[in-house]
């Protein structure tokens, strides 16, 4: 059993959204074979709590926007390091770089298909710095 179309395109915008926020190590398994409650995980990082939730809010616009769908469960909200977006079909994970690398979510479902990104949520590593690079120069510009 494969992840469905429907699952595909969703990971697929909410992957676009995520970057288009500045998420970087974004990455999707298809799980469909080792858990019968989704098809598909969404693993994305940011550097701070605040982006964390700018990055959230824009898959669920997009996702609501593009496909009506809206979570059935969303968790996190508060300490906003870690939000969990439940679209049953699909689990969108967001973490704040320090949890990621302590829970290693990757680790766990590293035996599980990768799901194939555009190539421009894939290359957001180098946009999430050179957008933290210029924020460090225009800091250092204004002193």
């Amino acid at each position: 059993m494969t992840a469905t179309d429907r699952s595909t395109e969703l990971i697929t915008v909410a992957a676009q959204a995520a970057a288009d926020k500045l998420a970087h190590d974004i990455i999707a398994y298809d799980v469909s074979d080792v858990l019968s409650i989704t098809d598909a995980f969404l693993l994305a990082s940011a550097p701070n709590d605040r982006q964390v939730k700018s990055i959230v809010d824009e898959i669920e616009e997009r996702l609501n926007k593009q496909f009506g769908a809206k979570p059935v469960r969303r968790e996190g909200d508060r300490d906003a390091r870690w939000i969990l977006l439940d679209y049953v079909d699909i689990v969108v994970h967001v973490q704040h770089s320090e949890e990621r690398v302590f829970y290693a979510l990757e680790r766990l479902w590293k035996d599980c298909p990768e799901i194939e990104l555009p190539e421009e949520a894939k290359a957001t590593r180098g946009k999430a710095e050179a957008h933290a690079q210029q924020q460090a120069d225009e800091a250092g510009e204004a002193m």
